[in-house]
């Protein structure tokens, strides 16, 4: 029987030619990711008491994101021990607020094609575009991780989302993801490796697949995946790293799949998801015209470059409503560089963006941006839980940046392709 290119990953990893659905294998672990949130201000204590230091510091990327910029005395000092820390220990991949970690580590060419990975975060799925089985572990596991360089696995089976046709105009990645969340529901992950695959799949470019891994943790699965190709490559390359044999990591034709879902692009409507869950995601058509106090361009799932892109090009010509907030935060430096290389900066600020400095910013919750009391939020972030970007008592929507920019100037959710059909 075939392998699916989980399959594939876990038994490289773990050394062996094969492993099956449901066995429980240690795996050698290519690279481990951690932040300033979850990293050297969990870890450090336990290594002190335990007198033990790193496995090998060039496998560990480190990036300040959750609290950078700092916003007062607290989150300075967390900042201070996270460098501190970097120094100590020889970290030479120490990304010190240059973006969100699961963007920074891609884009400076960490992440290839068969790689076996961790993160310190939930989003870490987000490696899967690169062909890359990376999963978020908690603290206490990546101090394992961190000083062995191994880690357990279950083996998962594959559960495979098939993507037909063609996105429209006005559609995005963040729509697909919406619209699985709304029908599988937060579950539908079933804690497995979700395999993105089909047409629809193969026309999307690297950061449209971010969206869709990233994501994956939305449906409660441990990792999302698309196989690698030539659009894998040539990113991984051009990024600085090397994508081996990536023919070598793609599913098996015959491979086994514990279930298959399948979903046309073609007719995808823009989605909004209403507070508190993605799983709550509509039609933008059937979607109550809310009154909208801030909308928010940010996190690693809703600013990279093509998500500003998106914001532009309905942007561009149009205002911001009166009385409303249209807050960007880029999900790295470069990104925000190439963006103002563009012109994309412009547009935006032309268009009456606020530009917050790269990093996780508002959508953990963290420094500038956040909710008040009672405030509304229209947000191309990842999740909408209660109180997750500010006040327990503000209200957070889930859309892409087009439907978030196209919003902005009408002042309330509104369709997007009716501005770029004009």
């Amino acid at each position: 029987m075939g392998k699916t290119i989980a399959e594939k990953i876990i038994a490289n990893a773990a050394d062996r030619d094969s492993v099956l659905p449901g066995e429980i294998v240690t795996c050698a672990v290519d690279l481990a990711m951690i932040h300033d949130s979850g990293g050297p201000r969990r870890v450090q204590p336990a290594m002190e008491k335990l007198g033990i230091g790193l496995w090998d510091p060039e496998k560990i990327v480190l990036v300040s994101d959750h609290f950078a910029p700092c916003t007062d005395a607290e989150s300075a000092s967390i900042l201070k021990l996270t460098r501190e820390w970097a120094a100590e220990n020889g970290i030479n991949n120490f990304y010190d607020q240059l973006g969100i970690c699961h963007v920074v580590t891609p884009e400076r060419g960490h992440l290839s094609p068969g790689m076996f990975a961790v993160g310190g975060d939930s989003h870490s799925p987000t490696g899967g575009a690169f062909g890359t089985y990376m999963f978020g572990i908690g603290a206490t596991d990546m101090l394992g991780v961190l000083v062995t360089g191994k880690t357990w696995i279950k083996v998962p089976q594959t559960i495979r989302i098939n993507w037909s046709g063609e996105l429209g105009i006005g559609i995005a990645a963040k729509d697909m993801a919406l619209k699985m969340c709304a029908s599988l529901g937060m579950d539908g992950g079933d804690y497995q490796a979700v395999q993105y695959s089909g047409t629809a799949i193969e026309r999307l470019g690297m950061m449209e697949r971010m969206t869709l891994c990233n994501m994956a943790a939305e449906l409660g699965a441990q990792v999302g995946i698309v196989e690698p190709d030539e659009t894998t490559a040539t990113y991984v390359t051009d990024a600085g790293g090397d994508p081996g044999n990536w023919a070598g990591f793609r599913s098996d034709p015959d491979a086994s799949y514990k279930i298959t879902h399948d979903f046309d692009a073609s007719n995808l409507p823009p989605q909004v998801a209403a507070p508190h869950t993605p799983a709550n995601a509509i039609s933008v058509e059937n979607a109550d015209k809310d009154k909208i106090d801030q909308f928010y361009i940010g996190a690693c799932t809703g600013a990279k470059l093509n998500d500003l892109e998106m914001a532009a090009t309905v942007l561009k010509g149009n205002r911001v409503a009166t009385g409303k907030r249209l807050t960007i935060a880029p999900a790295s430096t470069q990104i925000l560089k190439t963006a103002t290389k563009q012109g994309i900066i412009e547009i935006l600020l032309d268009a009456g963006a606020s530009l917050l400095p790269p990093g996780c910013g508002a959508c953990a919750g963290y420094g500038v941006g956040i909710l008040a009391e009672e405030e509304v939020c229209l947000a191309s972030t990842a999740r909408n839980f209660q109180g997750r970007m500010g006040a327990s008592s503000s209200r957070v929507f889930l859309a892409s940046p087009f439907t978030v920019a196209a919003s902005s100037v009408t002042g309330h959710i509104s369709d997007p392709r009716e501005m770029l059909a004009s």
